[in-house]
């Protein structure tokens, strides 16, 4: 199988909605948690436009994604999903990796991740460390998820 990271372009925002809602449906949240992050979870084709949005292919379709995001004072990675099947096989690090030279390329010294808590353990393997926590409310819930950065 022949694996490549091209920039993704708008058409391909239905695929990667489809990868970050998979993905995400593979931690077992409950459904009604998965509905209500839908508007986070959808990548839409002004969104690929205005960002960083990288994808890894196989011969076939996009498998995995990240995006980055930036502004004046900072740099965040947004997204970095897997489709559930692709898990486990270096895909994630190979993307991470393509992130940090990107961030590189454009002159960022700090990327920021606000981490799904499931995650956290790979961003820590990435060199990522845990800054501060992030406290919400989900239909009545609440959850916290850890801040991370790693210094480029």
């Amino acid at each position: 199988m022949t694996l490549q990271i091209v920039r993704a372009q708008p058409e391909h925002a239905s695929n990667l909605t489809e990868i970050a809602v998979s993905a995400k449906r593979h931690w077992n949240y409950p459904e009604a948690w998965i509905q209500a992050w839908l508007p986070q979870l959808t990548i839409s084709a002004e969104y690929i436009s205005a960002n960083e949005v990288w994808m890894m292919r196989d011969e076939i379709k996009p498998i995995a994604f990240y995006a980055l995001t930036q502004n004046e004072e900072d740099a965040e990675l947004e997204h970095l999903w897997v489709l559930p099947e692709y898990m486990g096989k270096g895909i994630g690090k190979q993307l991470f990796n393509h992130l940090l030279e990107r961030c590189k390329l454009l002159h960022v010294s700090v990327l920021k991740i606000y981490a799904d808590p499931n995650a956290q353990v790979f961003y820590e393997k990435m060199g990522a460390k845990q800054i501060a926590e992030y406290h919400s409310t989900l239909l009545d819930e609440t959850r916290t998820l850890p801040i991370m950065e790693i210094k480029i």
